[in-house]
């Protein structure tokens, strides 16, 4: 029995020589690997709007050129008269995107004319070459960030000769006519 015992307390001891010896051999061949970086985030910048001293009239057609006109970074107003039919105005803006977003046009909203006005005026926008005469939602237009690039509005308002004479104003009209453009980021889930 003591014979066993101490048969017992030898391989205890061998087993944890070995055991000790394995883990000394283990971290030998264990090491730790660290990254260390720094990143820098410059400031997001969201900033469309129409460029200084972009508003040309490219075309009047017997209209009286357009008075009052002015231009601010996010709105662009006139003044003008169509004194017969056959007059046209037209004026172009320039928008651009100054910031550091990638943005998209989404919406074109024009000002929505009456049934009797429908018949003699015509009011339409052009953006980048496409021209819209009504409301238009889920457009994705994209505009860039600092680019050099602009996208060119052209706004025309046109007084038609209507279908039927009898359409035509019998007294001095002033209609009040808008387009307002919506941008979102181009990223951006709706």
């Amino acid at each position: 029995m003591r014979r066993e015992r101490s048969l017992q307390n030898i391989i205890i001891i061998v087993l944890s020589i070995a055991v000790i010896g394995m883990s000394i051999g283990f971290a030998t061949y264990a090491s730790n690997l660290e990254i260390n970086g720094t990143a820098h985030f410059t400031p997001a910048k969201w900033d469309i709007h129409f460029v200084d001293s972009s508003f040309t009239e490219p075309s009047t057609q017997g209209a009286i050129h357009a008075t009052n006109h002015t231009l601010t970074d996010t709105e662009a107003t006139y003044e003008v008269t169509l004194p017969a039919p056959g007059s046209t105005y037209t004026f172009d803006v320039k928008v651009k995107n100054f910031g550091t977003i990638k943005g998209k046009l989404k919406k074109i909203e024009l000002t929505n004319l009456n049934e009797a006005q429908s018949k003699y005026i015509e009011h339409t926008v052009t953006y980048d070459g496409t021209s819209y005469s009504s409301t238009t939602d889920n457009l994705a237009i994209a505009i860039e960030p600092n680019e050099t690039q602009t996208a060119t509005v052209t706004v025309t308002v046109k007084y038609n000769y209507p279908a039927n004479a009898s359409d035509l104003p019998t007294t001095e009209q002033t209609v009040n006519l808008g387009v307002k453009l919506y941008y979102v980021d181009f990223d951006a889930t709706e």
